[in-house]
């Protein structure tokens, strides 16, 4: 999925997102990503067995223990162990499979737009919202090519 629209609409519409493999570590990527993700206005489930809960959530053990509707599954696990969490998608219903940056796997994104749902595969949602949002700066990614102002056009 390289079609910034499309990433734009994913985004703008999406309010719910579980994140499969969240680390309770602040310096591990995924706590990040979901903490930035948090911290602009989106909800944040996350799905990590190991945890009772992360960034003030309640943590479930997989996404079908999850009691509320889920927009995207942002997948922070190797590429071979997505296809189960894309059939878990499949089942709850959700309306992304996001397999984050160096997660891979063609088969699970194919299964998961067979059943209907978009795949956006190795990209990050904190990068992608601040790319199309205006969120990037120097704390974060810097391209020198986007600004940090909101254009006037964009309302969301």
């Amino acid at each position: 999925m390289d079609d910034i629209n499309t990433l734009r609409r994913i985004l703008k519409e999406s309010r719910v997102i579980a994140v499969v493999g969240l680390s309770a570590d602040w310096y591990r990527p995924s706590y990040f990503a979901a903490k930035y993700m948090q911290e602009h206005g989106y909800r944040i489930i996350p799905v990590n067995p190991k945890y009772p809960s992360i960034l003030g959530e309640t943590c479930y053990r997989s996404l079908r223990e999850v009691p509320e509707r889920v927009d995207i599954v942002d997948v922070f696990r190797k590429s071979q162990d997505v296809m189960p969490i894309a059939e878990d998608a499949i089942a709850i219903r959700a309306k992304v499979l996001w397999q984050q940056l160096g997660v891979r796997n063609e088969a699970a994104a194919a299964k998961a737009r067979a059943a209907g749902l978009e795949a956006v595969l190795d990209r990050c949602v904190k990068i992608e919202h601040g790319r199309l949002f205006g969120g990037l700066n120097w704390v974060g990614v810097n391209t020198k090519v986007i600004s940090a102002k909101r254009p006037r056009w964009l309302a969301y």
